[in-house]
């Protein structure tokens, strides 16, 4: 009976080739996993015996517990979880270890891993970083403080480049980095950096720039360049002692000509006006606006008017902004300031002889009264001051010189300035502003049906959204200037001459057909060079919007 049994039974087995395979490919993924944190550890400096026991111990048993469990998917997914929470577990740990470009499984970190190297060492060949000694920097070695730096410094620039920023801060908080971008005058925050990653970052900067690496509190100023594509861009490297930490900024040299009378945004009765003085032989011309509107660039380009070759051209400055060809640029330096002032660097300067002197930030008496006197020697003195308005300009000019008789015989003219950011030309928007906007700044609504406001998104045919390639997003693109100007003939000399107060003068100078800021910045907006919200944002820093005094 047992034998007749035994027979029937018989012998038999059954392997399933799909679960096999299915376990293989499981159990010898975790094998390279298990390698990568037992080397990774001891470079992020961590317990490698410790970690890598617990990722080995976890598969191990959950290969166990697949092989005896009945079910076999239960027991696949006990093994995966066993596998993964361990490895993800360290992935956390040592991520919060290293510096951010270091870390694994982020976003950044996936989309890397979908370039393929050939790609990375093309960009990497097409940029390449000098030293102020112009020594090319090679690539470091990976996992290097060299390299973090270089990563670093690599990432930040050619996104600063891209979005057309030319000056770059880093600010220092407690417990990061912001960073902002200055584009067209613009401020464009950027997401923060981790205080150990600058570390790396400002270590590589200063060695480019040939800076003190230990030196971290006085103030430390050199240049580096970068080649990309095989176009030179130099960049200065300003940085200071804060008590938060140390301030870096980057700022791009451009090479770009010197803007000329035609360039910096003049209507054509205003270009009329100031080209007139080429003609002139003596007078003083006063142009002004607040700090960063550009008033040096008008400057230069009104020096640039008058031929170099005929004419002897001077200026005095405290920091020159471009080197003007031709033209010899005195710089009054802190070493001036023990022996000699302002005002008596310019009265050597106008010994020397000029037919024509720019004077740059004239910001005291002495320095005004000067001037005056150049201008009665038959000299053309072109001079900056800060003031908000052509009207603040002249009460500041006659309080300076003290004598309005003087001051009245001399005087060209005066300009008052800001600067506009321009539309892109390629993204901006077309609409119809509703009635109350007209009657705010007393647009005609039946001579201007449209006006113009940055588009920063659009769309193609298939109704994809995506970025404007010209202006990045921003909705601007470059800069131009806008203008208050008032030239002064014999008959306004003798109103200034001969007026009680400020607005009886204002009120003649409007006579004169001179248009304030805001009406000249609405012709700019009604043109669709500019957006009345940029029109009012430049403007807003001023106290006397309309230049009227009280």
């Amino acid at each position: 009976m047992p034998d007749l049994l035994s027979a029937a039974i018989g012998y038999g087995g059954y392997i399933s080739i799909i679960k096999l395979l299915t376990f293989s490919v499981l159990f010898f993924a975790w094998l390279p996993v298990l390698s990568w944190v037992h080397q990774d550890a001891k470079a992020a400096e961590t317990k490698a015996v410790f970690w890598t026991g617990i990722v080995l111990a976890a598969g191990a048993a959950g290969a166990l517990i697949w092989l005896v469990m009945p079910v076999f998917i239960v027991g696949m997914l006990l093994y995966t979880i066993a596998v993964g929470a361990t490895s993800l577990t360290y992935v956390k740990h040592r991520n919060a270890r290293v510096l951010d470009f270091d870390r694994v499984l982020t976003v950044e970190h996936i989309k890397s891993l979908l370039v393929s190297k050939e790609k990375k060492l093309e960009a990497l060949k097409s940029f390449l970083f000098i030293t102020a000694n112009n020594n090319e920097v090679p690539v470091p070695e990976p996992r290097t403080p060299d390299f973090f730096g270089y990563k670093t410094a690599y990432e930040i620039l050619t996104d600063a480049i891209w979005r057309r920023a030319d000056s770059i801060m880093f600010s220092p908080t407690p417990q990061d980095y912001n960073i902002a971008y200055y584009v067209d005058g613009a401020v464009l925050k950027q997401p923060s950096i981790a205080r150990d990653q600058m570390k790396y970052f400002i270590r590589f900067i200063k060695l480019l720039a040939d800076l003190d690496t230990q030196e971290k509190r006085k103030p430390q100023k050199g240049t580096f360049k970068i080649c990309q594509h095989e176009e030179d861009a130099e960049w200065e490297v300003t940085t200071a002692g804060s008590t938060a930490g140390e301030q870096i900024r980057l700022k791009q040299i451009t090479q770009a000509s010197i803007a000329r009378l035609t360039d910096i945004g003049l209507m054509p009765e205003q270009y009329e006006q100031l080209n007139k003085f080429q003609e002139v032989k003596q007078g003083v011309f006063i142009i002004t606006g607040p700090p960063k509107s550009g008033v040096t660039t008008t400057l230069y380009a009104l020096l640039r008017n008058h031929d170099a070759f005929i004419n002897n051209i001077n200026t005095l400055e405290r920091q020159p902004s471009r080197q003007l060809p031709n033209i010899t640029q005195n710089i009054f330096t802190l070493s001036d300031t023990g022996t000699t002032t302002f005002a008596r660097k310019l009265q050597a300067v106008v010994r020397m002889g000029p037919d024509i002197v720019g004077v740059a930030d004239c910001g005291d008496a002495g320095t005004a009264q000067v001037a005056c006197a150049a201008a009665k020697d038959k000299k053309i003195m072109y001079v900056t001051l800060k003031a908000d308005s052509v009207i603040q300009a002249l009460s500041k000019w006659l309080r300076f010189v003290g004598d309005r008789n003087i001051a009245a015989e001399t005087l060209l003219g005066i300009s008052n300035q800001r600067v506009l950011r321009i539309l892109c030309d390629e993204c901006k928007q077309a609409y119809t502003p509703n009635k109350e906007l007209f009657r705010k700044f007393n647009i005609s609504a039946e001579k201007t049906k449209v006006l113009y406001r940055a588009g920063k998104v659009l769309v193609d045919k298939h109704g994809k959204s995506s970025t404007c390639d010209n202006c990045q997003g921003t909705g601007f693109f470059g800069r131009t200037g806008v203008f208050e100007i008032i030239t002064i003939n014999d008959e306004l000399r003798n109103v200034i001459k001969q007026s009680k107060s400020l607005s009886e003068i204002a009120t003649q100078f409007r006579r004169a057909k001179m248009l304030y800021l805001q009406e000249q910045a609405l012709r700019k907006v009604i043109s669709g060079t500019t957006a009345i919200n940029e029109m009012i944002k430049a403007l807003s820093t001023s106290k006397t919007k309309q230049s009227k005094p009280k």
